[in-house]
């Protein structure tokens, strides 16, 4: 049932406290890595492969999980993505060998896929249009704050034993999860369900990777995976381009990443809706692509520790005002075709979380700058894709086109019948 946002507090605060702990439990173990890397004696190339099973695993998952989203309800994923991500932390905390490490991060990709998408229909579910963007700019304010804050707690509860962390994480998100059972309700009533679920049943997995495939949504998924192939090259390589080019601490960089992203999130927080209500989704994308693309080929030729900070403030605001931006505009577009949408935005991110970093960390062993021009170059590519976009026959294609399917599956569900 959709409402103002000051009516609907207790359930947004719930929804943002999920996504919120989610990313708090991913943070929360960063500190511990390089330690856990050491007693477990595993190799670089196994913690790598340790961080790409999470976004192929999530990648697999997340067409099917968005058409579960309008089969069986918002609620549901979201409980059981929380449920899986305990026990993946936990599975990760208890274990001592490396196939077990990586049966923690399948099920930690799966629970992604579960959250995200669940998460991002409901809030699409109770909101008027013209709050969406505010209310999307708070889920990604909780993204990038469970983020900031992970780390710094991590290594706080780290001195209590290294699996801590892991176990800390899982615990939370078993809080959350049960929290979620009791005070979250469905947002679509049955009847809404079986509408969307009798369409959703027309289609399967492959299916789905085919409609993605159409000009109608094309453009858009193009961009979800340029934007985040170019942001992972960049961000992947931050740190190490820091340390080989700057020779900058672990705590320099830690302190640039966390003054940075504190900016990114104020003005999510407190500008990003006046920002769609000014410029527009698309627009307000276009200049973030400008803004990013520049910045990248700046951030290869500067110097000084005040100068880098202000160039990467900027920078990862520029991408911070681009995620949500992006995210509500395939939101408002999508109608009630929110979960195939959400999972496919899901399923593009996660393509460009596993390419990018490969790619990125192949071209830093050629030159420590070239994953920066690179990263310039993806989001120039993704300002060109952006000038084919006509976001409103996107829009009205959106709602038309799961009609056409509809009617062209009960025209072959007609055909086999006379036959």
């Amino acid at each position: 049932m959709k409402q103002a946002i000051k009516h609907q507090k207790t359930v947004l605060i719930i929804l943002l406290s999920n996504i919120f702990i989610a990313f708090l439990g991913i943070g929360l173990v960063i500190p511990v890595m390089p330690s856990f890397m050491n007693i477990m004696h595993l190799s670089g190339k196994t913690m790598g492969y340790l961080v790409a099973v999470f976004a192929v695993s999530q990648l697999l998952m997340s067409p099917l999980t968005g058409r579960w989203v309008d089969l069986y309800g918002r609620k549901k994923m979201i409980i059981i993505g929380l449920f899986l991500f305990g026990i993946s932390e936990l599975i990760f905390g208890l274990g001592t060998n490396v196939w077990v490490l990586y049966l923690s991060r399948v099920l930690g990709g799966m629970s992604a896929a579960f959250i995200m998408p669940g998460v991002t229909a409901y809030i699409a579910d109770i909101t008027y249009d013209e709050e969406r963007p505010k209310a999307m700019g708070y889920m990604s304010a909780a993204i990038s704050t469970g983020f900031i804050i992970g780390p710094g707690l991590g290594g706080f509860i780290a001195a209590y034993g290294i699996r801590m962390p892991f176990y800390f994480a899982a615990v939370i998100a078993f809080i959350a999860c049960f929290s979620s059972i009791f005070i979250l309700k469905e947002p679509l009533n049955k009847k809404q369900l079986a509408e969307i679920a009798a369409k959703t049943q027309q289609t399967n997995f492959f299916g789905d990777l085919r409609r993605s495939l159409n000009p109608v949504y094309l453009i858009a998924f193009l961009i979800v995976f340029v934007l985040a192939f170019g942001l992972s090259a960049y961000e992947t390589i931050f740190s190490l381009f820091s340390d080989h080019k700057f020779g900058y601490t672990p705590k320099d960089i830690a302190a640039i990443i966390t003054i940075s992203s504190i900016f990114g999130v104020v003005v999510q927080v407190f500008l990003f809706g006046k920002m769609v209500d000014k410029l527009g989704e698309k627009k307000l994308i276009q200049w973030c692509l400008i803004a990013g693309a520049i910045l990248a080929a700046i951030s290869a030729s500067i110097s000084g520790f005040w100068l880098v900070l202000a160039i990467t403030c900027l920078i990862f605001l520029a991408f911070d005002l681009l995620r949500p931006a992006l995210t509500t505009f395939l939101s408002r577009s999508a109608g009630q075709e929110q979960g195939f949408v959400a999972g496919m935005n899901s399923t593009y991110t996660s393509l460009g979380n596993i390419v990018g970093p490969a790619l990125g960390g192949v071209l830093f062993d050629v030159n420590i700058h070239f994953p920066y021009l690179f990263a310039a170059v993806i989001m120039a590519v993704g300002l060109v894709i952006t000038l084919f976009w006509k976001d409103k026959q996107f829009a009205a294609n959106m709602q038309e086109q799961p009609d056409a399917d509809q009617k062209a599956a009960g025209q072959r569900l007609a055909e086999q019948q006379a036959r």
